[in-house]
């Protein structure tokens, strides 16, 4: 296998970090702030052991000396701040709340936090020699159940269908990331057949472009509205259809199950890649994110392009299109949401925002539903359909230029594991992440140009948050052979192997007041053996096996 030089990340619900998180290092008379506790009322929580005052930050279990008992990493979590400090002793918490209310709980060891973010990691290595070769994939759950859900599949198309003609056979390839809200049921669904409803709309574009005569195959455009009418097609069955299939006299539970989907929400960002146009095509619909990456093989870094922008109110083009669309309604956006309550502008489901209110009062009155919202006039406010933006990609250059440095790479990849490139693309700095600056994006997609004096250079929302600096200073780490894993554990913290215990030690629902769900894929471009077949890369996989991956031809 070639070496794979241009990844690309797509990630779904890396959101929600609103907490204050303090500990150590001079810190402990912010932790006591709020609620000042004396060491005796702290030892009231156990009987054994005891939770001490909070200490500075530990890198390793200090050595145990005869007399002094063992001491391990406590967490304790109020309302919107949590902190951590030490439990003496090797017995079991007799208390899960202190004398405040406040959670306290046992917070997880480096290993452990390391097992749970790669408890559902999944690496496929794509040996068919087609500009792809391999993807990673991650989820950390938040909610219980998780609402996110994912889908990944690899379809080989017919020579005339595909490229009316040619030799050779091509792939389209698709992966799609899934952030529900307000249930699973809408990101289950989508997971089951929103693949399918592209790949029939793509195919009968193409096969009608080849019918014509006129062209050897579609229009941009005409691909992209296949994507889009994809979407839409199945938001409607989602929506609407499902509205029809009641009957006359369902039961509640037939009702229940035709309308789950309706009822909660998901967004989707769904990516194609066709292997003959070598385009790579992002239908977003809502907040998930595509970033494409590629390396500089000159310098060495790494510059990030944004693919995708998020479809939410506080997008300026999101709130003008549904101005104009909602005429005299001034508040169908308000404070970046729809009517004042939902982010996304689009999305599947969320039938509250596309149900006429006699629709959803007929439900309610039969079955169940929510109240109509107040300022629903004129629905839907909401739409699945995406916005589609293409990107060429040249697997075999990866970054802007090839060169020696390029093909050394190559000759080294060949004589090592699979998942060697890691290591190598960031041991140059193995403190400090290798980004070209400049680039940086916000929340809302915008892109600020470190060239040009008069933009302006906005943080990333975490610095912000976080108070963070603009440089990393050492804050990111190497440690996951799967991609996915890595960016999720540097989202987490990163070298702050506390905030990374204390962010995974959070049980449901607490865990949701400090972060999201979290699904991360990464794609990576390259040349690779041509033999045709799909393998789970064991190296990056947990409990890989031999058994077939879940996406297969």
């Amino acid at each position: 296998m070639r070496l794979p030089k241009t990844p690309l990340a797509v990630a779904a619900s890396v959101g929600a970090f609103g907490a204050w998180y303090a500990y150590g290092n001079g810190q402990t008379t912010e932790i006591h702030a709020r609620d000042p506790v004396s060491s005796a009322q702290t030892r009231s929580l156990s009987s054994t052991p005891d939770i001490a005052q909070p200490t500075a930050e530990p890198s390793k279990p200090a050595p145990v000396t005869a007399g002094h008992k063992p001491t391990r990493r406590a967490l304790v979590v109020d309302d919107d701040q949590f902190f951590t400090g030490d439990i003496v002793g090797d017995g079991p918490l007799t208390k899960d709340t202190d004398d405040y209310g406040r959670k306290v709980l046992e917070m997880m060891t480096p290993q452990q936090a390391t097992e749970r973010l790669r408890k559902n990691e999944e690496s496929i290595l794509v040996n068919r020699g087609r500009g792809v070769v391999r993807y990673d994939i991650v989820q950390l759950p938040s909610n219980d159940p998780i609402e996110d859900d994912h889908a990944e599949k690899t379809i080989q198309v017919s020579d005339n269908v595909a490229h009316a003609g040619n030799d050779s056979s091509s792939d389209w390839m698709f992966w799609g990331v899934f952030d529900g809200h307000s249930g699973w049921t809408t990101s289950a669904r989508l997971r089951q057949v929103l693949i399918q409803y592209a790949a029939r709309e793509l195919n009968a574009t193409y096969t009608a472009a080849l019918a014509s005569k006129i062209a050897s195959s579609p229009s941009p455009e005409a691909i992209d509205q296949a994507l889009k009418l994809a979407f839409t097609k199945l938001d409607n069955e989602i929506c609407h259809e499902s509205v029809k299939k009641l009957g006359n006299a369902p039961s509640k539970s037939r009702a229940s199950e035709l309308l789950a989907p309706a009822l909660s929400g998901s967004c989707a960002l769904l990516s194609f890649y066709d292997s003959h146009s070598r385009n790579f095509r992002v239908a977003c619909t809502g907040d998930s994110r595509a970033v494409l990456g590629r390396r500089n093989p000159s310098t060495g870094k790494w510059s990030a392009t944004p693919l995708s922008e998020d479809q939410t109110g506080s997008n300026p083009n999101e709130a003008k299109r549904m101005r104009a669309e909602h005429p005299g309604e001034d508040r169908v956006v308000h404070a970046g949401r729809v009517l004042g309550n939902l982010e996304p502008t689009r999305a599947f489901g969320d039938a509250a925002y596309k149900w006429s209110r006699e629709t959803q009062d007929r439900i309610k009155r039969h079955f169940f539903g929510r109240n109509v919202h107040p300022l629903l006039k004129t629905p839907p406010y909401v739409t699945a359909e995406p916005v589609v933006t293409t990107t060429g990609i040249e697997p075999g250059k990866g970054g802007r230029t090839g060169g020696p440095v390029v093909e050394q790479q190559n000759r080294e990849a060949k004589k090592s594991s699979s998942t060697a490139w890691l290591t190598d693309w960031f041991k140059s700095a193995p403190t400090s992440l290798p980004v070209e600056k400049g680039g940086n994006m916000d929340k809302t997609g915008r892109v600020s140009n470190a060239n040009d004096p008069k933009s302006k250079m906005d943080k990333p929302i975490r610095q912000e948050q976080w108070a963070l600096p603009s440089e990393d200073n050492g804050r990111f780490v190497v440690e996951d052979k799967n991609a996915a894993t890595h960016l999720v554990r540097n989202a987490l913290g990163g070298k702050d192997r506390d905030m990374v215990c204390a962010l995974l030690s959070l049980p449901s629902p607490y865990s949701r007041r400090y972060r999201d769900d979290l699904t991360v894929e990464v794609i990576f471009f390259g040349e690779s053996e041509g033999t045709g077949d799909l393998a789970i890369n064991q190296e990056a996989t947990t409990n890989g096996t031999d058994s077939e991956p879940k996406a297969k031809l």
